[in-house]
């Protein structure tokens, strides 16, 4: 898996303020400079004011700032199953790799099998991992052994017989359903710094599913470089307290 930041508003912070700044001042924050606008906030410079004021707002709920600041990331390398959990929030903008339009006819089925183009889940190979919902405990290293053969053949049986059906003439958009969830998939997605926290409320929480909380970490660290006052105070004060930004 691997996330970029493609674009971003740039000094996100600035807007940021700016927007909180409007609701309480009589004058247009148009005209003024950001010096001006920042003037009655407490702190010795600017970079202080803004960590004051970002701090205010988040601890006081005032959440509307955050929806002015947009980034847009490129995901690489997750599942079918995780892009599903993803593509359930709204106010994320996305474009997801058609399977309609691209093809894996030139996928070896043997390098399938040694990790390319499916997503392997931890507990397809490691005796010890313990999913949510699972009904029993670690394994031992027979079992985890079966376990790893009957993952990998199915999955490389699968593409073998997409790569057949697309051979016997089979449009790529039916042949698709025989491949498995875990078929690695690449999107491009875009949201606001609110709706960001509230993803990460949700998926980098610590009963999320492992895949995608993976990503919501990746996209933090993304975050934490952009928007780095807004994401500190997060990270510190907030991460944790589950659906607490909800649009």
């Amino acid at each position: 898996m691997d996330v970029t930041l493609l674009e971003a508003t740039e000094d996100p912070e600035r807007v940021i303020c700016t927007a909180a700044r409007n609701d309480y001042m009589s004058g247009f924050v148009g005209d003024q400079s950001f010096e001006e606008v920042m003037e009655s906030v407490d702190g010795e410079g600017i970079e202080e004011k803004k960590r004051t004021l970002i701090g205010h707002l988040l601890s006081h709920g005032h959440f509307g700032p955050f929806e002015h600041p947009q980034a847009t990331f490129a995901v690489r390398g997750i599942s079918r199953s995780c892009m599903a959990q993803l593509t359930r929030h709204r106010h994320v903008s996305f474009d997801v790799q058609s399977m309609r339009y691209v093809a894996f006819d030139d996928v070896d089925p043997d390098d399938v099998r040694d990790g390319e183009m499916v997503v392997v889940p931890p507990s397809a190979s490691d005796p010890n991992w313990v999913g949510r919902n699972q009904t029993s405990g670690a394994v031992d290293e027979e079992t985890v052994s079966e376990r790893e053969r009957v993952f990998t053949e199915s999955v490389s049986r699968s593409v073998e017989e997409y790569q057949r059906l697309l051979e016997l003439g089979m449009a790529p958009e039916d042949a698709r359903f025989v491949l498995p969830i875990g078929t690695e998939v690449n999107l491009v997605m875009s949201m606001n710094a609110r709706m960001l926290m509230h993803v990460a409320d949700m998926r980098a929480a610590a009963d999320s599913q492992w895949e995608i909380r993976e990503m919501t970490e990746k996209v933090l660290a993304l975050a934490a470089e952009w928007c780095p006052l807004t994401f500190a105070y997060y990270d510190e004060h907030m991460k944790g307290r589950k659906n607490r930004l909800a649009p």
